[in-house]
């Protein structure tokens, strides 16, 4: 599973497929997909982080599940723009998948995806949106910060 540029996936895709994106914690991994025409993200999953081989079998299970064809990962720049560790840890889940994983999961393109700001756009609409308690917002937010990832990926592809 090679990470490619986006004008890259933009070559390599066909006309129609599934993209799941993930926003990965150091507890819990959020998960979204796109429908196949690539135009609306749809938060999907959140998964309680546990072995990394349990881990990496149940984001495959998703990827066959829904004919996924390429992955975004979302990648916690600095407000600068420069990488910090929390990105050498997300380089390093993207190297375990490929070297670890499942082949539906480890045979996918993956592009990763500046996620500056997420999970605060995503709180903030929560909060003023639909008024939703702090607990509610917790079990939430992180599949909804993948499909605010998702969505940015999306536009850049078009």
């Amino acid at each position: 599973m090679p990470i490619v540029e986006f004008s890259d996936l933009k070559a390599q895709l066909t006309r129609d497929g599934r993209l799941m994106a993930l926003d990965v914690g150091t507890k819990t991994i959020g998960v979204a997909t796109s429908d196949l025409l690539r135009s609306l993200a749809t938060p999907l999953a959140l998964l309680k982080r546990t072995k990394l081989a349990a881990d990496l079998a149940t984001l495959a299970d998703l990827a066959k599940k829904h004919e996924v064809k390429a992955l975004v990962v979302g990648l916690p720049l600095n407000m600068d723009g420069s990488e910090g560790p929390r990105c050498q840890s997300i380089r390093q889940f993207v190297a375990n998948i490929a070297a670890h994983g499942p082949p539906a999961l480890a045979g996918l393109p993956v592009v990763l995806q500046d996620e500056r700001l997420s999970t605060a756009a995503v709180t903030r609409g929560m909060i003023d949106d639909y008024d939703m308690s702090r607990a509610k917002r917790a079990e939430r937010v992180d599949a909804a910060a993948a499909a605010w990832i998702l969505e940015s990926a999306l536009a850049r592809l078009k």
